[in-house]
């Protein structure tokens, strides 16, 4: 009961926060971007400090608000700032997520290890840094399903933080960068466009850094490669 404790209390927080959020989108954001403005710029360090609080909450329970938040954290913050903020808590949410899932489910998945083939246990061990920084590069795996997937491959917690650290940065920077400007967006009931993330000039940049990351792993798959 002990481990499965930590998963527990995030169900809970989760479906807690599906709750109250419904509903939360642009116009909320719209609605109160003036009043959270003004309260950021009379309140820097606890502004940032409670926006780090959430984001952490919002990566570790999984909610759909973080697109609209790391665009709040640039229309509050700015590019740079909000950036560092998104980053900085997205890796610790995604990091609770990682070591809850793995304490209620340690004993099963050793239990199942057996299942994944020898080759590929060894190549997780070895190269999950790769795997999962190429993961977190291109903005179109779930954010969730990646930190799942990284619990059952049991990479190790600090490849975990630095890959999701490195990985999550560019497309973190470039919403942040849309939030910096979207206040008269916003002001005037429209939704910001963010299909520039997945535009090709973001998108191909991105898949050139995630196979620089798997680099390594590929050519220790080449026959007579020294692992």
């Amino acid at each position: 009961m002990r481990r499965l404790l930590p998963l527990l209390v995030l169900v809970a927080l989760a479906i807690s926060a599906f709750v109250l959020l419904r509903g939360t989108g642009w116009d909320s954001l719209a609605r109160y971007q003036g009043l959270l403005t003004g309260w950021v710029h009379a309140h820097p360090i606890a502004a940032a400090g409670l926006y780090v609080i959430a984001y952490i909450l919002t990566a570790a329970l999984s909610l759909p608000q973080a697109t609209l938040l790391t665009v709040a954290g640039g229309l509050l913050f700015g590019t740079i700032l909000g950036g560092i903020l998104t980053v900085i808590g997205a890796t610790i949410g995604a990091s609770v997520l990682l070591v809850a899932v793995r304490s209620a489910f340690g004993s099963v998945l050793e239990r199942n290890r057996h299942r994944i083939p020898a080759p590929m246990q060894d190549r997780l061990a070895r190269d999950g840094f790769s795997y999962l920084l190429a993961l977190r590069l291109i903005p179109l795996f779930p954010f969730w399903l990646v930190n799942l997937a990284a619990a059952v491959a049991e990479i190790r917690l600090p490849a975990f933080v630095t890959a999701t650290l490195l990985g999550i940065a560019p497309a973190s920077f470039i919403l942040c960068s849309i939030g910096a400007g979207v206040g008269g967006i916003l002001a005037e009931g429209r939704t910001p466009d963010l299909s520039m993330l997945f535009s090709a000039r973001v998108l191909l940049p991105l898949a050139g850094l995630a196979i620089l990351a798997l680099l390594p792993a590929l050519l220790r798959r080449r026959p007579g490669a020294h692992a």
